[in-house]
């Protein structure tokens, strides 16, 4: 069987944890947990990082950091995994679901207007696939209703909006690096501090709610519960995990671009003759490669190409239900149709992508998908 994903080992992995365990530190925020900060800050320009034991977390620690409360409106896209949701409504929030663009299953910017109210809190953005979302016009909106923008970057590490890395442009931003992604540490994540004023508190809600970071670097004599919080810090062993990965980001990247633009040069026969939609990518956004998808006509079409692939040995899968349709959320929301956010949902279909698919293989699914449309 071709599976869908295979989480990609470098080799140093283990010598960076054993190196790590050597310490004798390995609760979190020593050597390794420097030194992905220390990465993702010069490399990306992140004006501060904080590793968290997943994107999850992360997302939960913005909803704190933003003092969201009962009775907040919270825009998102329906199209979305449930954490982006599910950290505001721990909160007691109200979640507006935002529908899809045209173009990409990204939340459609110029549709945000209508849905800001006196209550709303702060608008979250998810960049699907690694592509951004319209970062200027939503910074725009922000900035004329004192809006703060969260940017779900969980697929998004190494991709741009015009020239800014996703993850700068957002008042806080969060990215995950579970197995699935392209950099991964099995289970793991980060927060992106991009407004100087949440520094402090940051650290604070990291640390179960205590000033214990601050006393660790000498500011102060002792340490206390200050705040709320909970405990988001990660052992230093994922992270001399994740720093292995990080010193391979360009070659796992230039890897992964091969197989994506492959992927969409075969298709593009296919495309022409009507039978599928490829993935489009505005002229802002660059391309990450953190997946590759493709658009059946409808969903009996899609599940038939699933069962076609795998009768092949190929494990392709479909992606998100939308959460306004979810069996939690649907009499909470407001009644309005998500069409475009549905027509993801019914027709999206993600083929293998990970660095050791190997051309033949890759060949394999090609060949497979074109024969069942041949037919």
């Amino acid at each position: 069987m071709i599976t869908f994903n295979k989480p990609y080992l470098t080799g140093k992995e283990i010598e960076y944890i054993q190196e790590a365990v050597y310490t004798g530190k390995i609760s979190g925020d020593g050597i390794y947990t420097k030194k992905c900060h220390e990465y993702f800050e010069k490399t990306f320009g992140f004006k501060k990082c904080l590793l968290t034991t997943s994107c999850t977390d992360a997302l939960e620690m913005c909803a704190l950091l933003l003092n969201v409360e009962p009775g907040d409106e919270i825009i998102i896209p329906s199209f979305t995994f449930v954490s982006t949701a599910n950290a505001f409504v721990l909160r007691g929030a109200k979640i507006v679901f935002a529908d899809s663009s045209e173009e990409n299953p990204n939340i459609d910017a110029s549709l945000l207007e209508s849905l800001i109210t006196s209550k709303t809190k702060a608008i979250v953005v998810v960049h699907y696939a690694g592509i951004s979302c319209e970062m200027r016009e939503i910074m725009e909106l922000a900035e004329k209703y004192n809006l703060f923008v969260v940017e779900d970057a969980a697929q998004a590490i190494d991709s741009y909006f015009e020239d800014r890395p996703l993850g700068s442009i957002g008042h806080l931003a969060t990215f995950s690096f579970h197995e699935t992604k392209n950099i991964q540490c099995g289970e793991g994540g980060m927060l992106v501090i991009n407004d100087e004023n949440l520094n402090n508190r940051a650290e604070i809600i990291r640390e179960k709610g205590t000033n214990r970071s601050a006393f660790f670097r000498g500011e102060i004599d002792k340490y206390s519960w200050v705040d709320i919080g909970s405990s988001f810090l990660p052992s230093e062993i994922t992270a001399a995990f994740l720093y292995a990965q990080l010193e391979k980001l360009k070659e796992i990247q230039q890897r992964r671009k091969e197989i994506w633009i492959n992927y969409h040069e075969s298709f593009k026969n296919l495309e022409q003759l009507g039978k599928i939609q490829l993935p489009k990518i505005p002229v802002y956004a660059s391309n990450n490669a953190h997946m590759f998808y493709l658009n059946c006509r409808s969903m009996h079409e899609r599940a038939k190409l699933i069962l076609h692939l795998k009768s092949k040995q190929i494990l392709s899968v479909f992606h998100y239900l939308p959460l306004h349709n979810s069996s939690y959320y649907s009499n909470k929301h407001d009644g309005r149709l998500l069409e475009k956010c549905d027509y993801y949902s019914d027709v999206l279909l993600r083929l293998p992508l990970y660095f050791e698919l190997s051309p033949e293989e890759q060949s394999l699914i090609i060949d497979a998908v074109s024969d069942f449309y041949s037919s």
